[in-house]
């Protein structure tokens, strides 16, 4: 989350996404602390327990040691039309839905033919009922391999990107 606002008011003042505010071995070591930080907590709480033989220490290594959810990169959970895909049919819209709520100024998406030329209607845009949906328009394609690339920042301010293939035509035929 924190990361988000920080990517997000360095875009606003001039900065740009992809040159990210903070360093890579810096994110990395404020990590490692983080955990260092943790792992003594959780000797610290063992020895009071075993020391002691404390409920509050066992208490407090139940809370400690339970599972919580930490926000992960936004994941590709499902495409239309899917990855690998031929359809028989063009398709009228690329539509892309993601693990989590993604930042509308951030996110893209683009269809591209053989020769890497842009063939979407460069409508790229959320779903305004479900943050989660990004699409593009497009025309009528002829038979062809094409790939979706997309590029998205989810809101705890991780960017992903890749892309994937699909094929307009006879199912076989273009293998």
């Amino acid at each position: 989350m924190i990361e988000g606002i920080v990517a997000r008011a360095w875009a606003d003042h001039g900065g740009a996404l992809s040159a990210p505010p903070m360093s890579p071995w810096l994110h990395a070591v404020l990590w490692g602390v983080a955990a260092l930080a943790v792992g003594v907590a959780i000797v610290v709480i063992i020895n009071v327990v075993i020391r002691r033989r404390s409920t509050l220490g066992l208490v407090l290594i139940l809370v400690v040691g339970v599972p919580v959810p930490v926000g992960a990169h936004a994941a590709l959970v499902k495409s239309t039309p899917a990855r690998g895909a031929t359809v028989v049919q063009p398709p009228q819209r690329v539509e892309l839905i993601f693990s989590e709520r993604l930042e509308p100024a951030y996110s893209t998406v683009a269809v591209l033919d053989g020769t890497g030329q842009q063939v979407d209607l460069r409508d790229a845009g959320l779903s305004p009922a479900d943050s989660r949906r990004l699409s593009v328009s497009l025309p009528p394609l002829p038979a062809g391999a094409y790939t979706v690339r997309f590029r998205v920042l989810s809101v705890d301010g991780h960017v992903v990107q890749s892309d994937f293939p699909f094929t307009v035509g006879a199912r076989g035929a273009a293998r």
